[in-house]
C-alpha cells in the first residue's frame, strides 16, 4: 500500500487523527461559525466601498465647475451600486443634469460632464438615471 505521507495511510486514517487532535471548545469560548450568507454579505460590502475618482474625473470636476452635495454623491454611489446588482462593468451614471463615467468593477468615477447638450458616451455598457 502506498502511503500518503510518513504517518498515515489513507485519506480517512488521516482525517480521523486530525479531527481527535482537536481541542473541544470550551463554554467561555465564542462560536466562530459563520454562514455562507454571512461571508457573502460582507465580502459585498467590502466591495461597495466608498466610490473614489480619478485623476482624470477630479480635474474635470475642477474645470467644469462641478461641485456636488452630499446627496448628490450619495445618489451617485447609489447609482454605482444598482449598476454593480445589473451586472454593469462601464455605466453612464445620470445625477440632475450631471453625467458620470463609472468603472464599477474598481469603484472609481473615471470622467464628470456638467450641463452639456452635444454629450456623446462610448466604452458603457450601461445607464442609470438617478
Amino acid at each position: 500500500m502506498q502511503r500518503l505521507n510518513e504517518n498515515y495511510a489513507s485519506i480517512n486514517e488521516m482525517t480521523d487523527k486530525l479531527l481527535r487532535n482537536r481541542t473541544p471548545k470550551t463554554e467561555d469560548s465564542k462560536n466562530t461559525d459563520v454562514s455562507f450568507e454571512e461571508v457573502l454579505n460582507t465580502t459585498k460590502n467590502n466591495s461597495t466601498e466608498t466610490l473614489r475618482f480619478s485623476k482624470h474625473a477630479n480635474e474635470r470636476l475642477a474645470m467644469r465647475n462641478i461641485n456636488l452635495s452630499e446627496k448628490q454623491m450619495e445618489r451617485l454611489e447609489n447609482g454605482t451600486t444598482k449598476a454593480r446588482e445589473k451586472g454593469i462593468r462601464e455605466s453612464l451614471v445620470m445625477v440632475d443634469d450631471m453625467a458620470f463615467i463609472v468603472n464599477v468593477k474598481n469603484n472609481t468615477v473615471v470622467t464628470a460632464i456638467g450641463d452639456s447638450a452635444d454629450s456623446i458616451f462610448t466604452n458603457i455598457d450601461g445607464a442609470v438615471i438617478g
